[in-house]
């Protein structure tokens, strides 16, 4: 879509802090936000997305949701205590440990040891039980006008299978000859039930637009497994899952934290359309590497708003629209560059996208 860019648009810029610890700067756009997100996944876009376009949403009536203190919908925010213990949709207890505001299933006793004791021990959750009409009632007024909606949903397939076995266990049964069927069954379950999830998301939330599925896939310095394994026991379930939401006209985005840049391939294999690497990957050398095959979220170059002038952060914001501001090649800023975000940046970088999208 080529709308020529119109000055005003920038006159009129709004800066807010983000949950990240950086700033995000809004524009008088031509079209809706979620216009904007829709049409860089499109690959026609419009600006360069930042994520100001999108609102998250991870509703309580999953249970994972609230084991893991990450519910964010429209129903009544209740705070979660230190130390609390929730149980995920498997019935897997989960920590609240409130110093990291995270939660963690307690290492050392897990649920099984082998995955061949999967299909006898694990009870699989009925949805159906779950009370979708309280929360159709909490959501109906969710979605904020002119938003997309992203569905965060959290404990993938290598988390899942951690939850159950603490994570040596789980490596080990992705290598393990004997532990490999039992693994490849439930996954391919795994990913059955998740299509499920989503038609009834999708059934009461129809707002949602774009669904981020998190799979941790490495560390600080390495991916915790080779590719060729990656390829063989987890990229087809994801694939089946990326599949039915493309048919439903969903996107696809992936959270998967760690050193990653060996698994991209296997990223773009599974179907996946958008993914922000952590800080310790090279962002902008995994776009120019993998760019083209899906929207990668790219780290602007480090700078210090306090020492650098506005003029300084306008330059940068120019110099990264030439390297990265690409209409057949198209990237998005990723969640971790918000602290590039300050106004000044962000004018800049929002003009250059606009008139090079537009062909200016």
């Amino acid at each position: 879509m080529s709308i020529k860019f119109d000055p005003t648009e920038i006159t009129e810029a709004t800066v807010t802090p983000t949950m990240f610890g950086g700033t995000s700067v809004t524009f008088k756009y031509p079209v809706t936000p979620r216009e904007g997100i829709l049409a860089a996944y499109a690959r026609k876009p419009i600006w360069f997305v930042t994520g100001t376009e999108s609102q998250m949403f991870s509703p309580k009536v999953n249970p994972d949701n609230i084991a893991r203190a990450f519910a964010f919908d429209g129903g009544p925010f209740t705070v979660t205590e230190d130390h609390a213990i929730n149980a995920d949709m498997f019935g897997i207890e989960w920590e609240y440990i409130a110093q990291v505001s995270g939660s963690m299933v307690r290492p050392g006793k897990p649920f099984i040891e082998d995955a061949n004791e999967i299909a006898e021990k694990v009870v699989w959750p009925d949805i159906e039980t779950w009370d979708w009409e309280q929360a159709k009632k909490d959501n109906a007024n969710f979605a904020q006008p002119g938003k997309a909606v992203t569905a965060w949903f959290l404990n993938g397939w290598y988390e899942r299978l951690i939850s159950f076995m603490d994570f040596e266990g789980a490596v080990m049964a992705l290598f393990d000859d004997d532990q490999k069927d039992a693994v490849h069954a439930f996954f391919d379950k795994l990913s059955d039930l998740y299509i499920k999830i989503f038609d009834k998301y999708l059934e009461v939330f129809p707002f949602i637009d774009i669904f981020c599925i998190h799979d941790d896939w490495g560390s600080q310095k390495e991916s915790f497994f080779s590719p060729a394994l990656a390829a063989e026991m987890i990229v087809p379930y994801m694939k089946k899952v990326t599949d039915h939401l493309h048919s439903k006209g969903k996107y696809c985005d992936l959270h998967s934290c760690g050193q990653a840049y060996k698994q991209v391939p296997n990223f773009i294999a599974a179907g996946w359309d958008s993914w922000s690497g952590q800080p310790m990957n090279d962002t902008q050398k995994i776009y120019e590497d993998y760019g083209d095959g899906m929207l990668i979220g790219v780290i602007p170059d480090a700078f210090d708003p306090a020492t650098t002038s506005d003029e300084e952060q306008r330059e940068l914001a120019k110099a990264y629209a030439a390297k990265f501001v690409d209409p057949n090649k198209v990237a998005i800023l990723s969640q971790y560059g918000s602290s590039a975000m300050t106004q000044a940046f962000g004018e800049a970088l929002y003009e250059a996208s606009r008139k090079i999208y537009a062909g200016e």
